[in-house]
């Protein structure tokens, strides 16, 4: 499994911007990648996921226009590029990372990041 590290959460107003990254303690080339996020008494729901070579992105109903996911996989880093931030995107992110790109659909990541907050709010 590799080590996942997320960073470039805080406090934004809406509809405003902001980046998050997820670093990798080994390289990324031939791992699925993807965000998921949980908000406060609710469950982790996915957010967004990319194939290793970028080539294909999937992305929820909710974000779907608003993010962008992508990768460097010569820095064995992701993205999320959000936009157009609402209060209801508040919650924890997380990334992720899996072989198999069956864990798009399942869900079933093998290694998971520590998560970084996300609060929109005026």
């Amino acid at each position: 499994q590799v080590q996942l590290v997320e960073s470039g959460g805080g406090l934004v107003q809406p509809g405003g911007s902001l980046r998050l990254s997820c670093s990798a303690s080994d390289r990324l080339s031939g791992y699925v990648m993807g965000w998921f996020r949980q908000a406060p008494g609710k469950e982790r729901e996915f957010v967004a996921a990319i194939t290793w070579s970028g080539a294909t992105t999937y992305y929820s109903d909710s974000v779907k226009g608003r993010f962008t996911i992508s990768r460097d996989n010569a820095k064995n880093t992701m993205y999320l590029q959000m936009t157009s931030l609402k209060p209801e995107d508040t919650a924890v992110y997380y990334c992720a990372a899996d072989r198999s790109v069956a864990a798009v659909t399942s869900g079933r990541f093998g290694s998971w990041g520590q998560g970084t907050q996300v609060t929109v709010s005026s």
